[in-house]
């Protein structure tokens, strides 16, 4: 029988061990699948298109970005070149902000355009991932970035000497990302990918698979070509692959070559279920992508359909859909007449074989819009196809007489996007796949999937019928010039939101999403109204009542807490804080919870009540203690800290000498000890020696600040005479700061004569725009968990540096 019990326990043993081991390969199959969130995104490509929103104008409306050849970049051109002059531009390549990254001016020069606007990007897509940058330093987040066409430096024949330490990394693909990481701090993997047209959406593969293996947590893709010369003009001419009017006309009976074009495009990935614990925003998810190799075929630069096809069918098993669940693709459609042709087909094979004709494939490219954009083809494809997501629109692709007809349509449900399709929400998910084919072979395609419905948002701010509480609008830049552009900019996006975000909920964003820097201003106010009109005020460069900014002149002051033991005799403070800070008011609570158990008479339910006699000091304390925890979590830093009375006992809790319990048992044996339990505490002061029973019960903790005491030199803190000489300090012994010399904060705030959060909201805002140390999150939070909303990304002060303008006898 003992064998057999022995053999049932095993045979238990097993079967827990099997359900175990299953549950893992389950939990490694999800993981090795899992959505990636795009969880933000920015772009410049031709058309003036400088943000997502504007590229989503541009095809939405069905406009052309092709231009003539730009006039900044001095091209040498032939007499008679045998392109078009025509392509899609970017309208700024040589702007640059260069002392917003601490880059010198030879080092700007030397620094190809690519590089440059990669980093200017790469800080937008963090914020408008609603992310502040610093705090992404030292993080494994990782850079995964598209570079193609260096050809900044090849028209020199000679530069100057001080350009030549630069020259190399400043034209180095393998520095697009490194810079990237080396600019935010960032220590997960930093890639550039080169395999020509399909550079970015490579590089969006190579991310979305290093975050579902853990290398990063975070990672920004995309990719992007600037050019420089008009060398690439040349080559394709050379090839005949060129359009005689400069522009895509993809899947044409028209078609008659590519249109060239130039961009740069960014995005921030997270894991999905990341991006939902961190509270990031989640335009759509990628459920799968594939990377593959045409490998020997008809010629090294033509394109392999059996490639194509095999590409498509990896990224539908990564994603784990079958082709009927996928709405549109997003072409590769260069509009070459061949390569259109053999794409079509893959796609008829793939996507196209038994689909319902009333729902069919429907193709279309952005290429249409924009030209061959190169290294940010795959990028911009991606960031149209989450905004047509977001706008439920499939945008028309244009240029299109009528179907190529080197293509058999009919042999599946294909179609073009001749006209814009609405792209409802419905049971399943909305899909679509993504192509990117190169001249060097590499193929790639991705599945793009609508965002899931979000969780729970945070708590909004309360609206209108609530009683209007003072914000804190904390702004900050590089520059002064740019602090101004930061406060007119932010008028525009909220003048034009609709609905607008409450003002509590810019004030958090503001403080949680945007990183501190040298030049600030607070703007304070109740409402909208009030906080435009400062803003308005800050960038004018005028003043106003609501705002406070930075002052360029002398030296910062030290910043003194101190507290205050004498109640005021009339009012009860604390009520608009208790109202205005929720970490406040929760500190309160528990310290007059802990007060409670060591007082012999009850404190009132209500502590903003009427004064009442023997509550007066107890409350006055806990009000300190309160605001002492408020400061600390907002890591204002004392240099030194001050008290008197039961003042004295909260400097030492914020000292870190006494916790929280420890304090409030202390703060109400000295009020009985003076008896105001039943008096209002006027009598003599109590001996010593009556404070020692109470001290022996603490525990004395070594000052995490400096702890400030007029006793005697070398009375401990421990001693009763120490607390005795602080607790009913003679006439002229206590310790104030000089406010000449020092910031003083707590004296003023408890006030009847001005609110106590408008007075402490202004002392902050002068010690946050004197050099001082200010985090404004827990002072603007007004709920548990508040929420973030759009705010426009930081304004780039740009200078033009172009290598041209520094060096000589160039040759094309």
């Amino acid at each position: 029988m003992a064998n057999e019990e022995k053999l049932v326990e095993y045979l238990k043993w097993t079967t827990a061990e099997l359900h175990q081991a299953r549950q893992q390969l389950r939990d490694l199959e999800a993981a090795r699948h899992e959505p990636i969130a795009v969880v933000s995104m920015a772009c410049r490509l031709p058309g003036k298109t400088r943000t997502p929103d504007d590229l989503w104008d541009l095809v939405s409306e069905g406009r052309d970005a092709v231009t003539g050849f730009p006039d900044d970049r001095a091209w040498d051109l032939p007499d008679e070149p045998p392109y078009a002059e025509l392509g899609g531009f970017l309208d700024d390549a040589a702007g640059f902000d260069a002392g917003f990254f601490d880059i010198g001016e030879t080092e700007a020069v030397a620094t190809e355009p690519l590089q440059r606007l990669m980093l200017h990007l790469a800080w937008e897509t963090v914020e408008r991932g609603r992310i502040a940058p610093h705090t992404l330093r030292s993080t494994l987040t990782g850079v995964y970035v598209g570079a193609t066409g260096h050809d900044y430096a090849t028209r020199l024949e000679t530069a100057p000497d001080e350009l030549l330490p630069y020259l190399g990394g400043g034209t180095s693909g393998s520095l697009v990302s490194g810079r990237i990481a080396y600019a935010l701090g960032l220590e997960g993997p930093a890639i550039s990918v080169d395999t020509a047209c399909s550079s970015s959406l490579v590089a969006l593969h190579l991310a979305c698979q290093a975050l579902r293996r853990g290398e990063c947590r975070l990672a920004l893709a995309g990719g992007g070509t600037v050019m420089s010369t008009p060398h690439t003009f040349h080559a394709f001419a050379h090839q005949k692959t060129l359009a005689a009017d400069g522009r895509c006309k993809p899947f044409a009976a028209a078609a008659d070559g590519m249109g060239l074009g130039e961009g740069v495009g960014l995005v921030l990935l997270e894991r999905l279920s990341d991006a939902r614990e961190n509270g990031h925003p989640v335009l759509a998810v990628i459920r799968g992508s594939a990377v593959n190799q045409d490998g020997a075929g008809y010629g090294l630069a033509a394109p392999n359909g059996p490639s194509q096809q095999h590409v498509i069918r990896a990224a539908l098993a990564d994603a784990r859909l079958t082709p009927d669940q996928i709405d549109a693709v997003e072409a590769h459609g260069t509009g070459t007449p061949i390569g259109d042709a053999i794409e079509v087909q893959a796609l008829l094979a793939t996507y196209g074989a038994g689909r319902s004709p009333d729902r069919p494939l429907w193709l279309g490219s952005v290429k249409s819009n924009t030209g061959h954009t190169q290294g940010a083809a795959g990028a911009a494809a991606l960031i149209k196809m989450v905004q047509a997501l977001r706008h439920g629109t499939l945008p028309a692709t244009l240029h299109v007489d009528r179907p190529t007809p080197l293509a058999t349509w009919r042999k599946g449900g294909v179609r073009l996007l001749t006209e814009p399709v609405d792209w409802p929400r419905r049971d399943e998910p909305r899909r679509a796949g993504i192509s990117a084919f190169a001249t060097s072979g590499t193929n790639a395609h991705l599945i793009l999937e609508e965002a899931p419905a979000p969780d729970a948002p945070g708590e909004p701010a309360a609206g209108d019928s609530a009683p209007a509480l003072p914000v804190a609008w904390p702004l900050s830049a590089r520059t002064p010039q740019a602090l101004r552009a930061q406060a007119e900019a932010l008028v525009t996006h909220l003048t034009a939101a609709d609905p607008a975000p409450s003002c509590a909920d810019v004030a958090h964003s503001l403080a949680a999403t945007r990183s501190p820097m040298e030049h600030r201003a607070v703007l304070t106010g109740t409402d909208h109204a009030g906080l435009l009109t400062a803003a308005r005020a800050l960038a004018a460069g005028d003043d106003h009542p609501g705002l406070v900014r930075s002052a360029l002149d002398g030296t910062p002051k030290k910043v003194v807490w101190h507290f205050d033991g004498r109640p005021p005799a009339d009012f009860a403070p604390g009520a608009d804080l208790y109202a205005a800070f929720p970490r406040f008011a929760s500190t309160l609570d528990e310290a007059l919870g802990l007060l409670g158990t060591h007082l012999a008479v009850p404190l009132p339910a209500d502590p903003f009540g009427p004064p009442r006699p023997g509550h007066a000091e107890p409350l006055h304390f806990a009000v300190h203690m309160a605001l002492a925890r408020l400061l600390l979590d907002a890591g204002v830093h004392a240099h030194a800290l001050t008290g008197e009375g039961v003042g004295h006992i909260a400097a030492a809790h914020a000292a870190g000498v006494l916790t929280l319990d420890d304090a409030c048992r202390l703060a109400a044996a000295h009020v009985t000890l003076r008896g105001t339990a039943t008096g209002e505490g006027h009598g003599e002061p109590p001996a010593a020696d009556a404070y020692e029973p109470v001290l022996k019960q603490l525990t004395f903790r070594p000052a995490t600040l400096t702890l400030t005491s007029t006793a005697p030199a070398g009375t401990p803190v421990t001693a009763p005479g120490y607390w005795r000489h602080h607790l009913a300090p003679a006439p002229g012994t206590a310790d104030r700061p000089d406010p000449e010399t020092h910031t003083v904060l707590h004296v003023g705030v408890l006030s009847p004569d001005t609110p106590a959060v408008d007075a402490l909201l202004t002392a902050l805002a002068r010690l946050h725009t004197t050099g001082g140390t200010v985090d404004w999150t827990p002072l603007v939070r007004r709920t548990v968990r508040p929420r973030t909303v759009d705010l426009p990304t930081y304004p780039f002060q740009t200078t033009r540096y172009w290598l041209h303008d520094h060096t000589t006898r160039p040759t094309v």
